[in-house]
């Protein structure tokens, strides 16, 4: 071959290879369209690691797709109410919402079985009846009769059981108790004569303060540090029974959410299985400092005695009887989390109880 011959073939090759390039362009741009959401929190920007959810699942998507995925994160009340998320995003007047579904069990108790009720799971019982239990699908079933589609989206993992004014050593002492708790929680403690009531986390510390109300559970130490309770109820008691294994959602208009390319609806799927994850070692590795630091600034600790704890769980099975039988997407949730419940604390007997009691005994000796 000649040089001219060469540089004659070695130019067409060239330039059939821009000629792709520049075919392959808007196939790549196609692949990942513009697409702007906004996504209304149930929580304030001071709670850095439940309202943070938000934030990593939006830096998630929008990495993935070099920007062109952007979901804009709102704090509670910057565009609608805490408790209003939901509804906002049924109505598509945002496409995204973070929140605790138990929020809404006043529409319809089958809200609270994708987030937490008493007695149920802990997250990694939670976690595994949701991805391979089921768990998801089935929320979605009943999410999907709202305008909603929902996956896990958080965990802060069993929560405390509340700040009190007083102590609290019997049922006796529930009885007429004004107390902020969260969700389909209040339903059942009333039946202990508690007197539920359901604050955002902002009123909540003014509502104690002026003794408004006598008790206040929230989450677990790292959270509660920030909001200050410690100063004005200084009994801290455990566990928060109602709460034990808490999913935050990530939960989005249907409609927009169909609208999706395939890649984008996965991507949103992987997103927030990653930001489930990313919450509960957050608080694993944040609530032993906070609980030492609360401890020393005031907090007295206090179990909840059996008597409350065996009250309790007889009046959560009485709740959960009259549920389903007047509830049919209710009795068909809440039977599935009962048959996976059974399994989860049987196994959990055996290996997990057994090294953790061994290792907490090692701590109490300070031989760790």
């Amino acid at each position: 071959m000649d040089r001219r011959t060469f540089f004659r073939q070695a130019g067409s090759t060239g330039l059939a290879a821009a000629a792709a390039t520049t075919l392959a362009a808007p196939a790549i741009a196609q692949s990942n369209p513009k697409v702007t959401w906004r996504l209304g929190s149930s929580f304030p920007k001071s709670l850095d690691t439940i309202y943070g959810g938000a934030e990593v699942f939006s830096k998630y998507v929008s990495e993935a797709t070099d920007g062109n995925f952007q979901i804009q994160v709102f704090a509670a009340g910057e565009l609608v109410p805490p408790f209003g998320v939901a509804d906002a995003a049924a109505a598509g007047t945002i496409e995204a919402c973070h929140t605790v579904s138990y929020y809404f069990w006043g529409k319809d108790p089958t809200w609270a079985l994708g987030a937490a009720v008493p007695f149920a799971l802990n997250a990694r019982g939670m976690n595994a009846w949701q991805y391979h239990g089921g768990g998801i699908d089935l929320f979605n079933e009943f999410l999907g009769k709202q305008g909603l589609i929902g996956f896990p989206g958080g965990n802060t993992g069993v929560q405390m059981g509340g700040w009190f004014r007083k102590e609290i050593k019997t049922v006796a002492d529930i009885q007429g108790l004004k107390m902020r708790i969260g969700g389909f929680a209040g339903k059942v403690m009333e039946k202990l004569g508690l007197v539920a009531q359901n604050l955002p986390g902002g009123e909540i510390y003014p509502a104690l303060e002026k003794g408004t109300i006598d008790a206040a559970e929230w989450v677990g130490p790292y959270d509660d540090e920030k909001l200050g309770f410690y100063k004005v109820a200084p009994y801290y008691y455990y566990p928060g029974f109602w709460e034990g294994g808490p999913t935050v959602h990530l939960m989005f208009n249907k409609g927009k959410f169909e609208e999706l390319p395939k890649a984008y609806k996965s991507l949103v799927r992987t997103a927030a299985q990653a930001t489930d994850a990313d919450m509960l070692q957050k608080y694993d590795y944040k609530n032993p400092a906070a609980i030492r630091s609360l401890v020393a600034n005031g907090a007295q600790l206090r179990p909840f005695s059996q008597e409350i704890l065996s009250a309790s769980f007889d009046a959560a099975n009485q709740t959960y009887a009259e549920m389903e039988a007047n509830n049919a997407d209710f009795k068909k949730i809440w039977e599935s989390i009962k048959g996976f419940r059974k399994d989860h604390f049987l196994y959990a007997q055996v290996a997990e109880y057994n090294y953790d009691t061994f290792m907490m005994l090692q701590q109490r000796a300070n031989k760790l």
